[in-house]
């Protein structure tokens, strides 16, 4: 069945395991980038907020303070305010960001509004909240203004304080000569007017695209402030898109290992097992637990296993009968060419002759049994299938067997001519001679033969005598090969022991069964075998 494959469990498991794989790396790469976003918020701020927080606490009154702020919210155009710290609680990584004077970054992904939060060394009682709700190229040139303000209390001094506030950015900020920088006549001329221009570098490397603020220096015209380059935020850098398709890639291995793990497990059991017949231990099975193709092959093997073991024990049987009952008519055969050797009497001779001849066809009959049921123990037979009238099988057997001349009564209680069955011809009527000539054998006067077609579809013969029956504990041992019920019986009736396993075998191989009871009516044995009437598969010369 489908749902049984092991292709199809299989694919469904690396599918599966492609799903789930997928929406691991997506909700991982939305977890790492939302820590990302965070830090690269902080590392954008950080700086800032610190040259913000000294200027204001510059100011030595409140109300120029206020004054300050107000500006620097005119400037940025974006609301700046002084909060009371109680109206704000701080997580303890907040807190330490605080007091490291870092600024401390809520960001309303719905609203898409940035609170930052900026402590002053001064005044622990208040924080600095601005609230960022854009950003855009009038923000970013406020940033040197910031810096400059900065800047102007250390007049001569300024190289050596933008190293002390280095620490604060993220991002390098340096003085330099405008010359240095590569700037266009059109550039140039905004410096010239005290404008800040933004330098945007778009690179193929790791670094991606940069922005960089360029902003004139009042007393120096020769140099400007640089700040940046400002690397953009990458939602996919090549280490992140590394990391989690390298990751990706080992859990899919991981799945796809687990998923062939047991076919793996199952085909080295069923080498180990094949190995130990190739060694001789014909006893190793394997486990045909499951409905997909390998438990059907442990199933197959397990099969063959019990037929390769049954037939070298039944082989082994064989040998064993075979030079048994060939010894019996090969001492006759013997004793009676010695006796012709020896006697000059022609009437003598001739009956010696006769005796021998006897013998001899004993030992063709005996062959011919021999070689019937190896032919059909070894292996499934070519059956040439066809649909059999059952009464013609019955009635020719019949007519056989009143032409020996037995001196019992053999009745026929035969089906009407249209009722058939599938069947080959040659091994049915095989089968229902071998069941008459061993009731003939048994008897004591009466043998009756019949057949049909049963209520459940089956087909059968049935072949009853009235002689002394054969015990319930003996009634599976009669269809072993050679087996002897009763020796002397058998020996006197001329039988092999052959005739009912191959009736046994026929009817396995017909995909049927041969049961033995006790007649109803002639209180004697009672020989019936069924068999499907229609075969659902027809292993026949016709279907080839």
């Amino acid at each position: 069945m489908l749902k049984h494959s092991i292709f199809l469990r299989i694919y469904a498991t690396v599918v599966g395991m492609v799903i789930l794989v997928t929406l691991f790396a997506y909700f991982s790469t939305q977890v790492i980038n939302y820590h990302r976003a965070q830090q690269y918020r902080e590392s954008l701020t950080d700086g800032i907020s610190y040259v913000i927080t000294q200027g204001v606490e510059r100011q030595t009154t409140t109300q120029q303070k206020k004054d300050w702020i107000s500006d620097a919210s005119d400037l940025l155009d974006l609301p700046l305010h002084l909060i009371d710290a109680n109206q704000i609680e701080l997580s303890s990584a907040e807190q330490k960001r605080i007091d490291n004077q870092q600024a401390v970054v809520r960001y309303d992904a719905q609203a898409m509004v940035a609170n930052i939060y900026m402590g002053l060394t001064t005044d622990s009682k208040h924080y600095l909240l601005l609230t960022v709700n854009k950003i855009g190229e009038r923000q970013m040139k406020a940033l040197p203004i910031f810096i400059l303000d900065y800047l102007i209390y250390y007049p001569g001094q300024e190289q050596q304080h933008l190293k002390t506030i280095q620490q604060h950015f993220s991002y390098p900020i340096d003085m330099r000569s405008v010359l240095d920088l590569g700037l266009d006549s059109e550039q140039l001329g905004r410096l010239r007017q005290d404008q800040s221009i933004l330098l945007y570098r778009d690179s193929a490397t790791m670094r991606g695209t940069t922005i960089s603020i360029v902003s004139p220096l009042l007393n120096n015209p020769s140099e400007v402030l640089v700040i940046g380059p400002v690397p953009m935020f990458n939602w996919m850098p090549f280490e992140l898109a590394a990391g989690i398709t390298l990751l990706s890639l080992f859990l899919l291995s991981i799945g796809v290992y687990f998923a062939i793990f047991p076919l793996q497990r199952k085909v080295k059991q069923t080498i180990a097992a094949l190995n130990q017949i190739k060694s001789g231990d014909l006893s190793a099975r394997l486990n045909a637990d499951g409905y997909d193709e390998m438990s059907s092959l442990s199933s197959s093997y397990n099969d063959m296993a019990n037929h390769i073991e049954r037939l070298i024990e039944a082989q082994r049987e064989l040998m064993r009968a075979v030079s048994h009952e060939l010894r019996t008519p090969v001492a006759r055969i013997r004793f009676g060419m010695e006796m012709l050797a020896d006697e000059d009497d022609y009437e003598f001779r001739q009956s010696q002759v006769e005796m021998i001849d006897k013998d001899i066809e004993a030992l063709n009959t005996l062959i011919d049994e021999i070689m019937t049921y190896a032919k059909l123990e070894q292996g499934a037979p070519s059956l040439d299938i066809e649909t059999i009238e059952i009464a013609s099988v019955l009635s020719q057997v019949l007519t056989e067997t009143r032409a020996l001349k037995t001196g019992k009564d053999v009745i026929l209680n035969a089906p009407s001519v249209d009722v058939v069955a599938e069947a080959e011809r040659r091994y049915l009527h095989r089968v229902v001679q071998n069941l008459v000539g061993n009731a003939v054998r048994h008897c004591h006067s009466q043998v009756c033969i019949s057949g049909g077609i049963q209520e459940d579809g089956l087909a059968f013969i049935c072949v009853e005598d009235d002689g002394e029956g054969i015990a319930e504990a003996d009634r599976e041992r009669v269809f072993e090969a050679f087996a002897r019920l009763d020796d002397s019986r058998t020996r006197a009736s001329g039988g092999y022991g052959l005739g009912l396993s191959i009736v046994s075998r026929i009817a396995f191989w017909f995909g049927g069964t041969v049961t033995v009871d006790q007649s109803p009516s002639l209180k004697g044995a009672r020989f019936t075998m069924t068999w499907p009437a229609v075969r659902p598969t027809v292993h026949s010369k016709n279907s080839k």
